[in-house]
Parts: structure tokens; sequence; C-alpha cells
């Protein structure tokens, strides 16, 4: 992954408004990058005495420098403040988030910036809308999409005969290092799918503990971990994100009923996913991830796989139906986790 540097923002004389151009993807800052940078330059800074609005001015303008954009001399009111690189920023002293007259954007990230006790940047937490959408503990927050998973006759489907990146660019080398699943996709980290499908459709017939009808992530927890052991890694990571496995593109679902969550972006959506381009010019997108569905029957207190099917989010709705899902509800606040900054 080639990250880019302040110098090549300031030199490309793009502003904090300016989209980054199809031909200049290496100009993106991905979230965790994102985050190390805005921790090393706004931490420690002082924002003792300072009105609301002039705080926000000042945090701001240090995110501008630390990331090498020009200082605009007044800071439009767009959604988001940073168009160029989708992100908002949030100064928060208490653990309630505030999201003013607009809905979360599962695919802006949310720069929230943490005020110690003695008014000093305490730390920088770089977070999506899809992640803090989970944080919602009312209700409110829905999940946007959904779909119903259509089982017929064939144990085993292979929805896309080919990738939505392109087949030649991936999968090639065999310098591929399969040590952390969670670890950014490579062109030379990804499994073609027609692989994928070969290792994974030895799962029919595995079983797996239910633990009651409440317990839907954790048995999902299991199905993931099995999955990363089957694809070769040596040992299970899980951070939380989308998808499971990152290192493969691969989102994991096990269903035993119907109604498939998809989540707040629909799977065949063009939107970018939050990492760099690749070799410096491919730009992932959310219809370039891979979606292994296993589907189970309950027998006893076990959930024992009957089919398995695996599909590009480009390909999602051409076998499986969308729902006409509702709109995000508003949710002005959200209850960040007293963890959430460690």
């Amino acid at each position: 992954m080639v990250y880019p540097d302040k110098n090549a923002i300031k030199r490309s004389s793009l502003t904090i408004y300016d989209r980054i151009p199809t031909e200049r993807p290496d100009l993106y800052i991905a979230s965790k990058k994102l985050e190390e940078i805005l921790k090393e330059s706004l931490v420690g800074i002082s924002l003792s005495g300072l009105a609301l609005r002039t705080r926000s001015k000042v945090v701001k303008t240090e995110v501008c420098k630390a990331i090498g954009y020009p200082v605009p001399g007044s800071f439009k009111r767009t959604q988001p403040r940073f168009p160029g690189q989708n992100f908002d920023v949030y100064i928060q002293k208490s653990n309630n988030l505030q999201i003013w007259n607009e809905e979360l954007d599962a695919s802006r990230r949310y720069v929230i910036v943490r005020v110690d006790e003695d008014n000093r940047v305490g730390t920088v937490r770089v977070i999506s809308g899809a992640g803090l959408a989970k944080l919602d503990r009312t209700g409110t927050l829905t999940q946007k999409y959904q779909a119903t998973l259509d089982v017929r006759s064939e144990a085993c489907e292979l929805v896309s005969k080919e990738d939505a990146i392109p087949a030649e660019l991936i999968g090639q080398k065999s310098s591929a290092r399969l040590i952390d699943p969670t670890e950014d996709p490579s062109l030379d980290s990804l499994i073609p799918i027609q692989t994928l499908f070969g290792i994974l459709k030895c799962t029919i017939g595995m079983e797996i503990d239910y633990m009651g009808m409440d317990q839907e992530r954790n048995r999902g927890s299991l199905l993931h971990e099995t999955v990363t052991k089957l694809l070769g890694y040596p040992g299970y990571a899980d951070k939380g994100t989308f998808p499971d496995i990152p290192h493969q593109l691969l989102e994991i679902k096990l269903q035993t009923s119907r109604t498939i969550d998809l989540g707040l972006v629909t799977p065949d959506s063009l939107q970018a996913l939050d990492y760099p381009a690749m070799d410096g010019n491919i730009v992932l997108r959310h219809c370039d991830v891979r979606y292994a569905l296993f589907y189970g029957e309950l027998t006893g207190n076990r959930v024992r796989i009957t089919n398995f099917y695996l599909t590009t989010g480009r390909d999602f709705f051409l076998r499986f139906r969308r729902f006409e899902g509702r709109v995000l509800n508003k949710k002005l606040q959200i209850p960040l986790p007293s963890d959430f900054f460690i």
C-alpha cells in the first residue's frame, strides 16, 4: 500500500473542497493513516479559553496543516466539512456525540477529537458512519438494506463466475503472506473468487453451536473463525469492520432465516471503500467485495450448514431480491462507549 504524504497533497494544489481526481487515487488518505497523522499533529494542542466556534476553526485549521491542504480564509458549511477526503470533524469533551440536521452517511468518515479536562486535545479517533451506527443502542438507527435468500436445490452456488476486479490483476503473485486477515487487501493477497468457492464449499454439513436465539453475533464469529482457518491464516482476528476479512475483501454471513441484513451500503454500490488505492491507482469499491452466504438449519442446539453461496457485491441483486428498505432515521445523539478513545 502507498500512502500519500502531506507534500504530495500540497503539490497537487487541491483544496479541502476539491474532489480527488480519478487519475490521482493515491492522494486519498485511508482512515487508519488519517487517524495516525491527526494524533501526531493535534494531540496536546490547547483549546483553553476559546469560544466553541473559534475552537472548531482552530481544530480544522490544524487538520488542514496536518494533511497538507491550504487553510481556507473561512470554512464553508459543506457536508461533509472536508469533501476532498470525505470526512467531518467533531470536537468532544463528553461521550455524547451530536449529529445535527443530517443523517449518518455510511461511507463518510467522522474525525472525533477528544478534549481533556484541561482543554487540550487528548486523542483522535477516525470512524466511518457505518461504524457509528453500530454504537447506537436505542434502535432508532436501523439497517437500511435487506434482501431475501432464495434457497434452491443446489447446495453450493457460485453466483459470480469472476471477480468484479479484473481477473488478470488479482492472485497472480506467489508472494502473498496470509498472516493477518485484518490487513488491508492487496492485488497479490486476493484469492480469486473461483478458488475461494472451491475452498469454502467444504463447509456444507458443518455444524455450529446455536447458543440461543439472541446469540447471532457469536454464532457468526464461530463461522468467521472457521472460514479464516480454511483460507490458510495461522490465527483468527476480527476488528469488527466491513468486510469481515479485509485481506480477502470477504464478507461472511450465517443465515438461519431467509432475510439477509446488509447494513447501510447497498452491495452493488460504486462508492469507494476506505482503503488506499492498490498499486497506486486501483480504487476498491463496495461492489468489489465478495459475499459468502451460509444458510443453516437448526437441529437441536446446533446449526447445520446446508447451503453456501458466493457472489460479488456487483452481482448480489442479480441473485437475491432486494427489499425496499426504509430511509435511515435521523439520530441527533449517539452515546460513545467508555472505551471508544482507548
